[in-house]
């Protein structure tokens, strides 16, 4: 039979061993008249242990009973660890220790370095004589899978009886009162309601006091609209008689940017049905874009055919238009134009750094005090010139813009009209373009002081004259986001049956272009039976490369190819097929000499991996991959003096 187990020992039964000691919080130390707990004596070291092991292990315990005991020393281990970061940094030094000064190396494309490249291939760029201008290359084929088609279709039944009339204001510069004039055509329409001509509202900045019928054909404008939107050029006396003849008396509307159409109809009309007469100031933007088709229709009907310049400034206009296909006779007429934004107060808004050293930060300085009194300099605020420019809200140099275009392919015959303000320090930023594109033009240039001197002091009128000039060059080349460039692409659009020649650059992946210093000039061009492939160190370095708009229609993966095809197939097929490269070359892990050339082929597809520069422990780029889709193996040849050739990105160095 067997003995039941006996927690408890009895009279008779020896325990082996003492029990373990509590822990040093447990309730059975009590705590003594001081309020405190006495923690036991740290048991008596083991004879066997040696006295060196005793005499560390009392240390330990009489070091952990004080921290234990004063507890609050744990509240100066934050101080205690930034007095050793101050120390390591250098920021408080002591007469033994000097300050560490710790530099860092600028991250790629946070640096203006286009003055070292452009001096680099100047020497190239003189004695280029190609012949083949980008004009009649890069866009040869034409995009024929689909059409866009205007939606301007205008009405021809009669209008309902008004609800009354909108009175509004357009702030801003000519292209902000465009989009306020079409705006406000929109709303009108759409709340059947009279619309007042727009009042233009003077600015500080623009200084131009010219009223609607100064700068646009009000007749036509009328005649234009007169099936869709009423439009009169004053309210009627009786109406005005409540308000004492004095337009700040009537109501007036703070409309919110970008406001969808329903809250004019549920929070204006209701006020529109009750006044009569409204005033809506300012009405700059707002209106939202994500409007319905019928709004959208009354939009671009306004801004495509009922918004014509006044008799005088379309004269003007296509007179500089004749002058300019006049002097591109040997291009067949065509021209290029650029619309420049590198005015004084446009560099200084960006808070970018180039290369005028302590005068411009003193001319930069000075800017944004006249024109944003202390928004730039309030305290906390920080501003990193570098991570502007990495960001690509840089406005484009002139510079930028001429290597841009030469890399592109335009040579420097083509001519070129610049649309723009009065460039900063002018001298030394224009030379440079001048050197590369001698044929470049203004409307200084192009027409004299008396065909001028009636639009001298109008910002507008002046800026309306370039608008028609670019609106009908071969090619339009815009660098900085803005409406002048919006409303034109819109216009250029229309005008070619959906399709326009338009460059818009994507400049975050031009400033890391524009930071290699071994750039080269050479525009290789191949064709195969699938794609029209353009390979150029400055502009199209594929995945690297620069976004711009091909025949009206965007880049769908990246820079670099232009397929003659935008199906659903060639996009995947192209896409698969970069992939395809990028995992061989990655899984491979290639160790390439300099100048050296290796081959794969998959099926249809052959990789092309390539090194033209240093290797990579010499600090040069690894490799990049020439991708052909097709059966031949023979990419374009490498050029001397730098990188000839990259396609669908560098690779990260092996």
């Amino acid at each position: 039979m067997q003995q039941p187990k006996i927690r408890i020992p009895t009279s008779t039964t020896t325990p082996t061993s003492s029990p373990p000691q509590s822990p040093l919080r447990s309730p059975r130390y009590r705590r003594s008249k001081t309020g405190r707990y006495t923690p036991p004596a740290p048991p008596a070291p083991n004879q066997s242990s040696g006295g060196g092991g005793g005499l560390a292990h009392r240390v330990a315990w009489i070091l952990l009973s004080v921290l234990l005991r004063r507890q609050g020393i744990f509240l100066f281990a934050p101080l205690i660890y930034i007095s050793g970061m101050l120390l390591y940094m250098g920021t408080v030094s002591f007469d033994s220790v000097g300050p560490v000064i710790i530099k860092h190396r600028p991250a790629p494309g946070s640096v203006y370095r286009s003055p070292q490249i452009y001096a680099k291939l100047k020497t190239e760029m003189d004695s280029d004589n190609s012949s083949a201008d980008a004009i009649s290359t890069i866009w040869k084929s034409s995009y024929k899978g689909a059409e866009w088609k205007p939606c301007v279709n205008t009405s021809s039944g009669g209008l309902r009886p008004s609800n009354g009339y909108i009175y509004v204001e357009a702030n801003g510069g000519l292209n902000q009162q465009r989009t306020s004039i079409c705006n406000a055509v929109a709303v009108a329409g759409y709340l059947n309601a009279t619309l007042v001509i727009p009042n233009f509202h003077y600015h500080s900045i623009w200084k131009d006091p010219s009223k609607f019928k100064d700068i646009y054909d009000e007749d036509f404008f009328y005649e234009t609209l007169k099936n869709d939107v009423r439009v009169v050029d004053k309210i009627p006396g009786y109406l005005m008689e409540r308000f004492d003849h004095n337009m700040t008396n009537v109501y007036n509307f703070r409309v919110k940017a970008w406001s969808p159409i329903h809250f004019y109809r549920d929070n204006v009309l209701p006020k529109l049905l009750e006044e009569k007469v409204i005033r809506i100031s300012p009405f700059a933007n707002r209106l939202s874009f994500d409007s319905p088709p019928a709004v959208q229709r009354l939009r671009c009907l306004a801004n495509y055919e009922a918004l014509r310049f006044s008799s005088p400034l379309l004269t003007l206009g296509k007179a500089l238009v004749d002058r300019m296909k006049e002097r591109s006779a040997e291009n067949g007429g065509k021209y290029v134009s650029v619309h420049l934004r590198f005015e004084e107060d446009m560099v200084a808004f960006s808070c970018c750094i180039f290369d005028g050293g302590q005068q411009e930060v003193k001319d930069m300085d000075a800017a944004r005090e006249r024109g944003w009194k202390g928004k730039f300099t309030k305290p906390g605020r920080v501003i990193r010139p570098g991570a502007i420019r990495l960001n690509g809200k840089c406005p484009l140099t002139p510079l930028e813009v001429g290597l841009m275009l030469r890399g592109m392919g335009f040579d420097k015959n083509t001519h070129i009209f610049l649309a723009s303000g009065k460039i900063y320090n002018s001298e030394k930023n224009m030379e440079p373009l001048i050197e590369m594109f001698p044929n470049l033009l203004t409307k200084d240039m192009l027409a004299s002081e008396e065909e001028l001197a009636p639009f001298k002091n109008y910002s507008s009128r002046m800026a309306a004259v370039d608008y028609t000039v670019c609106l009908h060059s071969e090619v339009f080349v815009t660098t900085q986001g803005g409406n002048f460039p919006q409303l034109l692409m819109g216009h250029r659009r229309h005008m070619y049956g959906g399709h326009s020649k338009t460059i818009r650059p994507d400049k975050r992946k031009l400033a890391l272009l524009l930071d290699n210093l071994n750039i080269g000039l050479h525009v290789p061009v191949e064709q195969n039976r699938r794609f029209k492939i353009i390979f150029s160190d400055v502009m199209f370095a594929i995945d690297g490369g620069i976004h711009f708009d091909f025949e009206g229609f965007d880049n769908l993966v990246g820079g670099g190819i232009r397929p003659d095809s935008f199906g659903l197939r060639e996009r995947l097929h192209r896409f698969i097929s970069f992939a395809v490269c990028r995992i061989v070359a990655i899984t491979r892990k290639p160790v390439f000499p300099k100048k050296s050339k290796q081959l794969t082929q998959i099926g249809s597809l052959v990789c092309t991996f390539i090194s033209n520069s240093a290797p990579p422990d010499e600090g040069g780029s690894a490799l990049t991959v020439w991708v052909l889709i097709s059966n031949e193996s023979n990419p374009p040849p490498l050029e001397e003096g730098g990188s000839a050739l990259k396609e669908k990105g560098k690779l990260k160095k092996h």
